[in-house]
């Protein structure tokens, strides 16, 4: 009876050697190696420090004409481009400009890593389908496991700090772009590759001249999905010591602070919407111009 009313599992003892043995193998990796790995990411670490120390010294008037131009210039409305340098002055008002600055740090350095990584991975799997076939797993996992998880052993190799913090989010946020890299190419009409095959195109000028301009629409939208999933992932990287507004939020849930949760949850949401409304935008004038249309 046994049989059909308790499944087949490993024995206690059995489960527990194989916890230790897995453990004790990353540990004596750690120890070896972590060193090494660490120096690794030093580079990392220095340009991230440098950045948000650049923004958080430079004068808050220059910040917020930089905001306002790249604003305008990514959606061509001054409408989004007053509202985000309202939001900035807003949230620099309530005494949150200093996290606001490092969080924009950790977020432009992660995205620019996702998009120098995403998009050549992305490409390799539009040319060879058993490449996409290997990819597609791995980002399947990055994608569903639980955040938690995989936190632990970039903890345990790099421990706390802005590096670990840094490439939590990286993993968390890259799937997207890599995903639509890939669909924006293949989705590239066939009809025009022929006509580039009988131009008498090389691979190379096909990808640059034909395939990326075609698939820009799709790739600019997995830059925008992984900007928003970097900015999900705030919070969570606070919890192993990445300074920002996740770090207040954080604070407030322990403490039960709830204005101050708010309010950092809401500069948060903020920062999200204007990076979303931006970089859609700019999206549609892409797709716009890819079909000979007048966005406006």
């Amino acid at each position: 009876m046994d049989f059909w009313t308790e499944i087949p599992s490993l024995g206690k003892r059995d489960l527990r050697d194989l916890k230790k043995s897995i453990d004790g193998s990353f540990k004596s990796f750690s120890r070896k190696y972590g060193a090494e790995i660490e120096a690794f990411f030093d580079p990392l670490y220095f340009f991230l420090v440098w950045l948000e120390k650049l923004l958080i010294a430079a004068p808050w008037p220059i910040i917020l004409l930089l905001v306002a131009g790249l604003a305008y210039l990514g959606s061509r409305s001054w409408k989004l481009a007053l509202g985000s340098v309202l939001s900035f002055v807003i949230i620099g008002y309530f005494g949150m400009w200093k996290d606001m600055m490092a969080t924009i740090s950790l977020i432009s350095v992660a995205t620019i890593i996702c998009i120098a990584i995403g998009i050549p991975i992305g490409i390799l799997m539009s040319r060879y389908n058993k490449v996409q076939a290997a990819i597609t797993p791995v980002l399947d996992l990055m994608q569903t496991i639980p955040i938690f998880v995989y936190l632990l052993p970039v903890v345990m190799l790099l421990g706390i700090g802005r590096v670990p913090g840094l490439i939590a989010v990286i993993v968390y946020a890259l799937p997207p772009i890599i995903r639509l890299t890939n669909l924006g190419i293949r989705l590239v009409d066939k009809d025009v590759l022929e006509a580039a095959d009988a131009f008498g195109s090389s691979y190379w000028q096909k990808l640059f001249s034909v395939q990326i301009p075609l698939a820009l629409p799709n790739i600019f939208a997995g830059v925008n999905q992984t900007i928003m999933m970097a900015l999900a992932m705030v919070v969570i990287a606070s919890m192993i010591g990445v300074k920002g507004l996740g770090m207040p939020v954080l604070q407030s849930i322990q403490n039960q602070y709830l204005t101050l949760g708010l309010m950092n949850g809401l500069a948060i949401v903020a920062l999200a919407i204007i990076f979303d409304r931006v970089s859609q935008r700019y999206g549609k004038r892409l797709q716009a111009h890819r079909y000979g249309k007048d966005h406006e």
